[in-house]
């Protein structure tokens, strides 16, 4: 199995409940802190502090608009994540087909055995 390491930042920016609801809204659509701070249970400090994790992470880029600024969802940022997934995905279809490939070359059944 591949390490995780490339999309460790990732993984653990929303390893928090509160920050990947965050994550998921801003995702939906772009919104500002206030936006999300009225969507969540969270203070508004709260909510601007778990933006800066996830914009660190690499996650949300924010876009200054007047005196807000607006955070949306950032594809690249998903990206070392989506390659851990796949390679796990990979890692594991790799497994079936040499198991599949090793009960056949040890079925009793198979008329072109020797």
């Amino acid at each position: 199995m591949n390490e995780p390491a490339a999309a460790g930042p990732q993984l653990a920016a929303l390893a928090d409940p509160t920050r990947r609801r965050i994550f998921e809204l801003v995702a939906a659509a772009p919104s500002t802190v206030r936006a999300v701070t009225d969507q969540v249970s969270v203070s508004q400090p709260a909510v601007s502090q778990h933006l800066k994790v996830l914009r660190d992470a690499g996650l949300v880029v924010g876009t200054p608009r007047g005196a807000s600024t607006v955070y949306r969802a950032d594809r690249a940022g998903l990206e070392p994540i989506r390659a851990w997934l796949d390679s796990l995905w990979d890692d594991a279809l790799d497994a079936f087909v040499d198991a599949a490939q090793a009960q056949r070359d040890h079925d009793p059944q198979r008329e072109d055995q020797p």
